[in-house]
Order: C-alpha cells, then sequence, then structure tokens
C-alpha cells in the first residue's frame, strides 16, 4: 500500500501571478516534472474555484502548459473590482497567489524527493 502524504501545493509547485482590471491570472509550475501529473489530476478549476469561493469569482479557466509541466489559471472578478478600483491592497492578484500555494494535495511518499521545502 502506497502512503500518501498531505502537503501544501507550494511543496509541488511554485506560482507566478498577475492581474488586469479585475482579473486574477495565477501560473502554477512544477517543481520537477515526476510532480506535474499530480496538478493536472488535483489543481483543477472545481478546486481552485472552491479555493476562491469566499471571493466570489464568476469564472475559472484552467490553461494547460504540458511542455513546460505548468498550468495557468484566469479567475474572473476577484479583486474588488480591480487594483485601482480596490480599497483593500490584499486583493491585487500577486497576494492571491499564496492563496492557492495554500491548496492541500495528495502525494505520494514515493515523490516526496521531489517536494521543495523541509521533509
Amino acid at each position: 500500500m502506497t502512503r500518501i502524504l498531505t502537503v501544501p501545493l507550494d511543496r509541488v509547485a511554485h506560482g507566478r501571478t498577475g492581474d488586469k482590471g479585475n482579473r486574477s491570472n495565477i501560473s502554477v509550475i512544477a517543481w520537477h516534472p515526476a510532480l506535474w501529473p499530480l496538478l493536472v489530476e488535483q489543481v483543477s478549476e472545481a478546486r481552485v474555484a472552491a479555493q476562491f469561493a469566499h471571493r466570489r469569482p464568476t469564472r475559472v479557466q484552467r490553461f494547460m502548459l504540458p511542455k513546460l509541466q505548468a498550468m495557468n489559471f484566469v479567475i474572473d472578478d476577484v479583486l474588488d473590482g480591480g487594483v485601482n478600483d480596490a480599497l483593500n491592497l490584499d486583493t491585487h492578484g500577486k497576494a492571491l497567489s499564496y492563496l492557492l500555494l495554500a491548496l492541500e494535495l495528495e502525494v505520494p511518499a514515493e515523490l516526496a524527493q521531489h517536494l521543495a521545502g523541509p521533509a
């Protein structure tokens, strides 16, 4: 039986973000190619929408970049109207990447050597 570890997404991948208007753009890039299938399987549009549910996104789209072992999420209406309209600086796209990177994933123990961070 394979032992499963539960880890935050930031142990499996890193992120890059940006924002335009009221839309956040978050890329998730695997730390190692062996971790890519886990991202494809577990970091879905539905899970990202659930992670951002308190911000009430109207749409979440996932774009796959398999040659880079990466995916890009476009999340609409999560920035309190956008950078120029928001009263809360924490709603900018760059800050929201940390919310996504906190998403928990299940990782087979044999892939632990490819995880970032402490063992």
